[in-house]
């Protein structure tokens, strides 16, 4: 069975859950977050899951917590300019379509975006041990840019677009000898802004830099080599659009350790109690089917082994002038 982990806010204290079904959660006693029992485990150099399971007390309501809006994202710092949410792109094996389309009009003959995916399928999983083609890569923000589901998903008042993007992300945390340690992954709805992307590729930076929503479970161990799940916009209460999503590395086209080597690659990224959330891409977007969401839309992302779902609102943060003023 899965194990995963929760976080939880409840009255003036917040508590970690654990389950291996998904149904029946039980407290994790004498931690407040996943983070610090992550920093347990590696004090004790025990394992994520058995440093958990050997701390397991009474029994949590997870269901009512998710109607309460109560669940938190799975990771977080309290300071939140030591969390790092990055990406790689093209990843998927049918992501470069929708990508290929954007650039094309501005672009004859290959895109760029081609040439990147078709690197992928050539050398994104090389042999074990060996290193594999570097992906796309991309810098979204710090911790303030992170939220959980039931939360508001906030575009800039400057977007020209608002998307969804379903996958999966990972969740490191950077030990006190500079080495990444993986807790497990999280459902994720990456969100960006597709009508600037289009606009030119090289606007990709732009339309990156804004929040993305965690879904409230963090699976630990590893990812299902296939992933099968839904996304949905709701709105007014109907469904817009739906489509399946697929991910896992049955879908992929790099190894999730090739992708990680080369975020991690970087000493920037191995600096001590740094937390790092990594979305491995998607190849799934309304906006490829002509889509355009408007606020007040609803994102819904569902996949299994995941057994809660993430969901938000989309909204627009209000217009705040900007202007630099010398010291």
């Amino acid at each position: 069975m899965t194990f995963r982990l929760v976080q939880i806010a409840k009255a003036s204290e917040r508590i970690v859950a654990a389950s291996a079904d998904g149904a029946d959660w039980r407290r994790v006693a004498g931690v407040a977050s996943i983070r610090e029992l992550a920093q347990r485990a590696i004090d004790t150099a025990t394992g994520l899951e058995a440093f958990a399971r050997a701390s397991l007390s009474d029994a949590v309501d997870v269901a009512a917590a998710l109607d309460e809006g109560r669940l938190l994202p799975p990771i977080d710092h309290p300071d939140p300019a030591h969390v790092y949410l990055t990406g790689t792109g093209l990843t998927h094996l049918g992501s470069a379509h929708g990508r290929d389309q954007m650039h094309r009009t501005a672009v004859q003959g290959v895109t760029d975006s081609m040439r990147m995916f078709q690197s992928g399928l050539e050398g994104g999983k090389p042999p074990l041990g060996e290193i594999g083609s570097q992906p796309e890569w991309f810098y979204k923000g710090n911790g303030n840019c992170l939220v959980g589901t039931g939360a508001d998903l906030s575009m800039p008042a400057f977007a020209r677009d608002g998307g969804e993007e379903p996958e999966i992300a990972g969740i490191y945390l950077i030990d006190g000898a500079g080495q990444p340690r993986r807790l497990g992954y999280a459902l994720a709805n990456e969100f960006s802004d597709h009508v600037t992307e289009r606009e030119n590729y090289l606007y990709l930076a732009h339309s990156k830099l804004r929040a993305a929503a965690l879904g409230p479970e963090l699976i630990v161990g590893d990812l299902p080599a296939e992933v099968v799940g839904v996304s949905r916009i709701r709105r007014g209460g109907s469904v817009l659009w739906e489509k399946p999503f697929l991910s896992g590395e049955a879908n992929m086209s790099h190894t999730l350790a090739n992708l990680e080597h080369h975020h991690f690659k970087y000493a920037l990224f191995r600096q001590p109690g740094d937390v790092h959330v990594h979305f491995f891409g998607t190849a799934t977007l309304s906006f490829a089917d002509g889509i355009q969401t408007a606020e007040g839309d609803v994102f819904e992302i569902e996949a299994a082994p995941f057994t809660l779902p993430l969901r938000n609102r989309l909204v627009r943060a209000a217009d705040t002038p900007v202007r630099v003023e010398p010291l």
